[in-house]
């Protein structure tokens, strides 16, 4: 699908505690990746960071993935935990040899970038047994946030997609505005 990106000129936005974790808590989050400290993270679509801050602690290192410039620059005025990494790129071309990851995720981004193309190319950069946690704006949502209905997908879909790729579905949920997602690539 991937419509569009977020507009980086409201990327102030990103940085909304009360409204990002109505959606998604940091405490979900890394209960999905289900992370020990010792792994290399990327996050598809890391915008300003928001979510990166969350991991970066967690993890050995994380790699913040975005296609535009101007988010990064932003996320660097913020200030860049040491362990992360800043990487422009779009997702059906990760800069990063295969199973490099030990997981990835999409925090609101999914619905950007999903295509078959992107799906391989982070099964490809994913290692066997690395997982993928995919949370977005749900297509069974009435859209009161988020982008429109008709560019966002339903859990089902994504399960779908995932599966087709090679990540075995480990848990997925729709709640009321988005879903959840969390799959395993088959080694």
């Amino acid at each position: 699908m991937g419509y569009h990106t977020f507009d980086a000129a409201k990327a102030s936005k990103l940085e909304d505690a009360a409204r990002r974790y109505r959606y998604i808590s940091r405490e979900e989050l890394l209960w999905a990746l289900d992370v020990n400290g010792t792994e290399t993270v990327a996050d598809l679509g890391s915008g300003t960071g928001f979510y990166t801050d969350d991991v970066a602690p967690q993890v050995e290192s994380v790699y913040g993935v975005d296609l535009q410039a101007e988010m990064h620059e932003q996320y660097r005025e913020k200030g860049l935990p040491e362990n992360v990494e800043l990487v422009e790129s779009d997702v059906v071309d990760l800069p990063f040899d295969d199973d490099t990851l030990d997981a990835a995720f999409s925090t609101m981004t999914y619905h950007e970038f999903a295509s078959e193309q992107a799906l391989e190319e982070i099964a490809r950069v994913v290692r066997p047994n690395g997982r993928l946690v995919v949370a977005d704006w749900s297509a069974d949502g009435d859209g009161e946030a988020g982008p429109p209905l008709e560019e966002r997908y339903d859990g089902d879909a994504v399960v779908t997609e995932l599966r087709d790729v090679g990540f075995e579905i480990e848990f997925w949920a729709t709640r009321r505005e988005t879903f959840l997602v969390v799959g395993v690539l088959n080694a």
